[in-house]
């Protein structure tokens, strides 16, 4: 039998592995990547010369490694896909937010004095849908309508049921047929433009309010920001952001006077209402004018009190990790020519997936390169963003970690000691694939002590 077969095959696959013996080396290349999903396989050397006499100090190469192969961590920041490797992401996006609310990583204390807004810029409705509402800590019915009436489609448009949060059907329509997915899918599009314009309205808003024009703005306050992206269960996006006011030159300098909390929160007002963004009448669909939704939540943020640093920087950092996954999308892109039913997709997403790739083809509409994300369903922009001067970077903590990695080789012994500055490094690397056989799995997970994965065929 099938199952049998491939238990058999796991089974000689581990008691192989278990007894080569090159094991132990294999297993501390696991513990190396920290329980990573997905690892990449590289093959290659890498060697370090003295640049004064040519001598060779150190090489190192792939050849006498397990499987004559390094493993090293895939480092995607979807936990979708790799939950150990999107920890990773979501730390240091967290160290990343809360320096730039508390200091550290080179931002000064100071900056906890500086006017400091956590805002929410939501969508606009596309239709009615399934939700699930509280007040006072009591669940209320969905929609309750005593005298709701039919739609066009001939569905009664009121639901007096008290959903769960795990409810399979939150965010899905009321009525299928008279959502508006064309919309939806177009404000996905275009709501990185709408940040991009509704960022530039904050800074003239703010010029005005200093009686300053706009180009001088820059020689008297920093905006400076960080935002993530979040789905809605219904399939749209809408934005978290982490908004600062500094002096000339970031966060080592106070703002002006005029620059205060209350100056803060009148622009992102005035700048969240006044933005839009306009897609032209195209083949039968009327013009439409894209704005951000009447929910707008403003916030300050404090060190003691509902909304502290930690809890924003944990909110930020945990989205930054996710993305359409909560709407019961597809985490990878989609072949146009594919057959969607062959995904076993529910209807919702399905239809926001091809309603992305009906759009695709429309003239007019090329540049929004919907059938590229129409896994996402239509939004491209980046999840995590921050302004240059908001804190430090990914890319600093990255390097970091690799500094403190490096001393421990060093200390170790696996490396010379010597002056970077002096030496000439080679390296050749070529990619050789990625992930793990059957066996390998079962012996990383049992060594990481990660969940088991499921193993087709039955194995486990």
């Amino acid at each position: 039998m099938p199952t049998c077969t491939s238990n058999s095959h796991a089974l000689a696959g581990v008691i192989a592995r278990l007894n080569a013996p090159d094991y132990d080396r294999w297993a501390a290349q696991i513990r190396a990547t920290a329980g990573c999903r997905q690892p990449i396989h590289l093959r290659g050397k890498v060697e370090h010369y003295d640049g004064a006499t040519g001598q060779l100090l150190h090489r190192y190469t792939t050849r006498h490694e397990p499987d004559g192969i390094l493993r090293l961590p895939c480092k995607t920041r979807r936990a979708s896909r790799c939950p150990s490797c999107a920890e990773v992401y979501r730390s240091d996006t967290y160290q990343l937010i809360r320096a730039g609310l508390v200091g550290g990583k080179g931002v000064p204390d100071s900056v906890t004095a500086h006017p400091t807004l956590f805002a929410t810029l939501t969508a606009p409705s596309f239709g009615a849908v399934h939700t699930r509402r509280e007040r006072n800590g009591k669940v209320l019915p969905c929609h309750a309508r005593r005298d709701a009436e039919a739609c066009p489609h001939g569905r009664v448009m009121s639901c007096t049921a008290k959903h769960s949060p795990d409810d399979p059907c939150l965010g899905e329509p009321l009525c299928p047929d008279c959502y508006d997915y064309t919309g939806s899918v177009l404000f996905n599009a275009l709501a990185p433009l709408l940040w991009k314009r509704f960022a530039d309205s904050l800074r003239r808003r703010l010029a005005k309010h200093g009686g300053l024009p706009l180009r001088e703005l820059r020689e008297h306050l920093t905006v400076s920001f960080a935002k993530v992206a979040e789905y809605q269960r219904r399939g749209v996006v809408h934005f978290h952001a982490v908004i600062r006011l500094d002096g000339p030159g970031g966060p080592t300098a106070p703002p002006p006077s005029w620059a205060t909390t209350d100056a803060l929160a009148q622009a992102v007002r005035h700048a969240a209402h006044v933005v839009s963004a306009l897609v032209p009448a195209l083949e039968g669909q009327p013009a439409r004018l894209f704005k951000w939704g009447a929910q707008l939540d403003i916030r300050p943020i404090t060190l003691n009190g509902d909304l502290t640093e930690q809890a924003v920087a944990g909110y930020i950092a945990k989205y930054a990790t996710k993305a359409a996954e909560c709407v019961g999308t597809l985490d990878r892109r989609i072949n146009p020519l594919d057959n969607l039913d062959a995904y076993n997709l529910k209807d919702h997403p399905k239809r926001l997936i091809a309603e992305c790739l009906r759009l695709a083809t429309v003239e007019g509409l090329a540049e929004l390169r919907l059938a590229d994300w129409a896994h996402m369903l239509g939004f491209r922009g980046h999840f995590s963003t921050r302004s240059r001067r908001y804190s430090t970077t990914l890319g600093e903590l990255r390097a970091a970690r690799e500094r403190h990695a490096r001393e421990q080789e060093i200390t170790t012994g696996r490396l010379p000691l010597f002056d970077e500055d002096t030496i000439l490094v080679i390296s050749e690397w070529t990619y050789a694939g990625k992930g793990y056989s059957v066996a390998d799995q079962l012996i990383a997970a049992a060594i990481t002590g990660t969940r088991v994965p499921d193993i087709p065929g039955g194995a486990r």
